[in-house]
């Protein structure tokens, strides 16, 4: 009966402790416009691949950048399993980029939402300091169905010009939290346009209440930063697309995912090097999904 006992409260243990955790992700997926498709990296030739991907992470809540209405509406046709929160930032509904906040509808509730733009006059749509764009943040809270674990996600893009806009927009970003979230769970994603080595970065993380995912995971994948302008051969230590997380999470592992899709090149067949003479190949170019590395982020509750 004690062995009964012992087992029992084994697979209790386990269960509440899978139940506590948490996928989430950060991507930034390239807006869609003509000059990417003059290059070959067009929304419409990456968008099924792009969505692949997510589809096979699969991540209970992820942040999107740079995403267009258009865009927007793809996502949801090819990931039927997401539902989204935000709104367009040049006029707070549909016009320009969004900083959208996707989450699995039947793994997730969401309990509250808001968005405020990153300038002096947060509440409506406004250009902040000496940013070159209107940029804006998007925040949920939500609720595991599951485990009926409640936490606060904040999604956002900061300036790519304006450094004063850049610090001046976390400060912001950071008091936000605070006020929205209080003392619940908290992970922010978004592109920072800062890297790790930046002061503005040492905002978010010396601030007590969050950490780097990528300093504090247990386990990496990280063979790249997160920027990649579209060339596959480019290599670079920076990581400008971060996770941060509250102090309520234990950051389990840690992916930069450099996945890549090919493009025929030319139809002659080529044979492989110590490969069966049964296999074929052609030539084919390697392409990525976006100018962005997604970044995906296994937690678990503490």
């Amino acid at each position: 009966m004690t062995r009964f006992f012992s087992l029992l409260f084994v697979l209790l243990f386990a269960q509440t402790s899978f139940a506590q955790a948490l996928y989430v992700g950060s991507y930034n997926i390239r807006y869609h416009n003509a000059g990417d498709s003059v290059r070959g990296d067009g929304w419409l030739q990456r968008r099924d691949v792009l969505c692949a991907q997510i589809a096979f992470e699969m991540p209970d809540v992820f942040g999107a950048q740079e995403v267009l209405y258009d865009q927007l509406n793809d996502v949801l046709q090819r990931l039927p399993e997401y539902d989204f929160i935000g709104v367009g930032r040049d006029d707070g509904k549909k016009a320009g980029e969004y900083a959208a906040i996707f989450y699995q509808k039947q793994k997730i509730t969401l309990q509250d939402s808001g968005h405020f733009w990153l300038s002096e006059t947060p509440e409506k749509p406004s250009l902040g300091w000496d940013a070159a764009c209107i940029r804006i943040c998007t925040w949920g809270k939500f609720e595991d169905k599951a485990s009926g674990m409640s936490f606060y996600f904040f999604n956002l893009h900061m300036d790519h010009v304006g450094i004063i806009a850049r610090r001046e927009a976390a400060k912001l970003v950071v008091s936000r939290i605070r006020d929205i979230a209080k003392d619940a769970p908290v992970v922010l994603t978004g592109d920072f346009n800062v890297d790790q080595t930046n002061e503005i970065y040492q905002i978010f993380t010396q601030n007590n209440f969050l950490r780097d995912s990528y300093v504090v995971a247990k386990r990496k994948f990280a063979e790249n930063g997160t920027f990649n302008s579209f060339a596959t051969a480019l290599k670079t230590d920076s990581r400008i697309d971060h996770v941060f997380v509250s102090n309520h999470f234990d950051v389990e592992r840690y992916g930069v995912l450099t996945n890549v899709y090919w493009m025929p090149e030319d139809a002659e067949e080529l044979k492989g090097r110590d490969a069966p003479q049964e296999i074929s190949f052609r030539r084919f170019t390697p392409h990525l999904p976006s100018d962005h590395y997604p970044v995906f982020v296994h937690l678990l509750r503490r």
